[in-house]
Order: structure tokens, then C-alpha cells, then sequence
């Protein structure tokens, strides 16, 4: 797009070409997200290639130094290396950026934001705003209202994630080696540690040899205490890759200071934004990957007592939402609208 629309933000989007880069402009199309001038970037192999936005062709341009030039909101997903090098070179251009990646979600100086839960901290930004894990944004979502009125002291997560967590090539593995599954060929897996087809296994991120906890647990954990501010609050979760496209689903328990039913639960959450209610036990119907791919809200669903307490402080549940918008592009772009208009100037 050669052509600035006046006023209107320079958006620069970094790793354009991977599954969440789409995601990026599809729902900066569908929300009307104002775009003056769209740059952009991949690595030097997609340089030269053209995307669609807006009815006009835009040139990929490889990502290098002089990138965000001019550049008001940079949009990144091109992983943690990529933002650490690049991220305070687009900072230091006058860029506001949102990261998608790990980088920076842990800097005590850098926001780690759900604008459901703390759109507030956007405005402490000094140039980057972390986009939470994915994991972590599907259950704090709905986990959020219901902290407010009766704080979570323990919670207890097992997670079902998709393919796209991974990107879009264990996507197309995810596919291909069902496909060879299907047709009794082999199929050695080239992106996944293990055959994905009909399995499933450990999230692929390293263990912590110490405590036997991989790095997307881990990640869920720290990020859930600095979202909430609680540095108090006992979680649990155990992560694991299932042979789903695009959307996580996840079993919660969590087990609050004071006494809640499950009728509390679903009167907090009907109310709760970023939320919807899947819960009918006569047609044993659910959240499913199927319904929550390609929708904004978080879906919950198999809201009952646990009745592993008998104290009647801890309920559980089942979630499922699209990784790849409200666990990753959606939210990238709810933020981005949330941005100051000053800190684009």
C-alpha cells in the first residue's frame, strides 16, 4: 500500500507469512482495526512475495534494522529470538510494540496484558506490550471474573493444545501424517518429537530436568501470578499437544478463599466478557476444538462441584477457545486498539 491514509497508525506486522501473521490481518479486517499504511515483514525466503490486504497487493519486504521506520504499532509473531533483536529497534524507531512471542512477558518492566483482565497496564508500556501464552489466556479469561469476587487460591489446570501453538507447519504435519496414517503409510515426524497422527504427548517444549515441569507449564504459571498480581496463588498444570488444528481446550479445578457453587459460577461468568456459556447436560453438549475454532469468546462449559472437597470451595470446568485468535492474534489486536493515540503520534 503505497498510499499513508491520514491519521491513520503505520502498522508493521513481523513473521506475516506464519499462522498467526494471517490471523493478524484477518482480524484487523474484521474488527475495522484503522490501518494508514500495512508493512510487511518475513524472513529473506518470503521477500518479494505479495499478501492481500484491503484489496490491494502488499509486498513482503524481509525483515532487517530499517523495517520500522515510520512504523506507529509493530505487531510481532516471529518468535523469541526475532523479538529480541528486533523489538527495541522498532521501540528505539517510535513504534509501539505488541509482542506475541515469550521475550519479554516476564520483564518487570514490560506489561503482560489480557484486555479482558488488565487493560490498565497498557499505558505503563515504555515501547513493548507482551501478548500472554496461550494456555494462559484461555483459562484466565473466564478464571478472571470469578478471582475478583472470590479469590483463587489454588488452581489446578491439564491442558489439550492444537497444532497451531506450534505454528503453521505442524499444522500441515498434523494433516499430512493423518493423511499417511489413514492410507497405512509412514510417516516420520519432521516438526513434532513424536508421531502426531492419532497421538498425543508431552507439549513439545523442554523439561526443566529439576522439576519435571516443561517450558509451556512453567509459562502458565508465572504468567497467571503476574496477570492476576497475586504472587500467592498455587497453580498446577500439566500441558499436553493433542491432534487438534487450531483450538485448546483445557480441564480446570480451582478451588476458591470462600465457599462457591456452581450456580455462583455460571451467574459471574453469563456476565463475563470475552465469554461464553456451553453447558447443556441433557444433550451432554460441551465445548469442542470444532465450535471454538474460527470464534473470539472463551467457551465454558461442565461446570460443577469438585467433589474431591468437601469444603465447597473448588469447582471445575472445561474451556476451549481458537489459539489462534483470542490465545494469540485477537488479543494482539485487542491491545493494539487499546494503545494511546498519543503513543502513536
Amino acid at each position: 500500500m503505497e498510499m499513508k491514509v491520514k491519521n491513520d497508525p503505520v502498522v508493521a506486522i513481523a513473521g506475516v507469512t506464519g499462522a498467526v501473521g494471517a490471523e493478524f490481518i484477518a482480524t484487523m479486517d474484521r474488527r475495522g482495526f484503522r490501518v494508514g499504511q500495512l508493512r510487511a515483514l518475513a524472513s529473506a525466503r518470503s521477500a518479494g512475495k505479495t499478501i492481500d490486504f484491503r484489496g490491494q497487493k502488499v509486498v513482503i519486504e524481509e525483515l532487517n534494522d530499517k523495517s520500522f521506520e515510520g512504523v506507529d504499532i509493530a505487531l510481532f509473531s516471529a518468535g523469541g529470538g526475532i523479538a529480541r533483536k528486533f523489538a527495541p529497534i522498532a521501540v528505539k524507531a517510535g513504534a509501539v510494540v505488541v509482542d506475541n512471542s515469550s521475550a519479554f512477558r516476564m520483564d518487570p518492566n514490560v506489561p503482560l496484558v489480557i484486555p479482558e483482565i488488565n487493560a490498565s497496564r497498557i499505558r505503563e508500556h515504555k515501547g513493548i506490550i507482551a501478548n500472554p501464552n496461550c494456555a494462559a489466556i484461555t483459562a484466565l479469561v473466564p478464571l478472571w471474573p470469578i478471582h475478583q469476587r472470590n479469590r483463587i487460591k489454588r488452581l489446578i489446570l491439564s491442558t489439550y493444545q492444537a497444532a497451531s501453538g506450534a505454528g503453521a507447519a505442524a499444522m500441515e504435519e498434523l494433516i499430512e501424517s493423518t493423511r499417511a496414517n489413514l492410507k497405512g503409510e509412514a510417516y516420520p515426524p519432521k516438526v513434532m518429537p513424536h508421531p502426531y497422527a492419532f497421538n498425543l504427548f508431552n507439549h513439545n517444549t523442554a523439561i526443566d530436568p529439576e522439576t519435571g515441569y516443561n517450558d509451556e507449564e512453567t509459562k502458565v504459571i508465572k504468567e497467571t501470578r503476574k496477570i492476576f498480581e497475586d504472587d500467592r496463588i498455587a497453580v498446577g498444570v500439566t500441558c499436553v499437544r493433542v491432534p487438534v488444528l487450531r483450538a485448546h481446550c483445557e480441564a480446570i479445578t480451582f478451588e476458591c478463599e470462600n465457599p462457591i457453587t456452581e450456580d455462583q459460577v455460571r451467574a459471574i461468568l453469563s456476565n463475563a466478557p470475552g465469554v461464553k456459556i456451553v453447558d447443556d447436560r441433557t444433550k451432554n453438549y460441551f465445548p469442542m476444538p470444532i465450535d471454538a475454532s474460527g470464534q473470539d469468546d472463551v467457551m465454558v462449559g461442565r461446570i460443577r462441584k469438585d467433589l474431591s472437597d468437601p469444603s465447597g470451595h473448588s469447582i471445575s470446568m472445561f474451556v476451549a477457545a481458537d489459539q489462534l485468535l483470542k490465545g494469540a492474534a485477537l488479543n494482539a489486536i485487542q491491545i493494539a486498539e487499546l494503545v494511546p493515540q498519543h503513543a502513536m503520534a
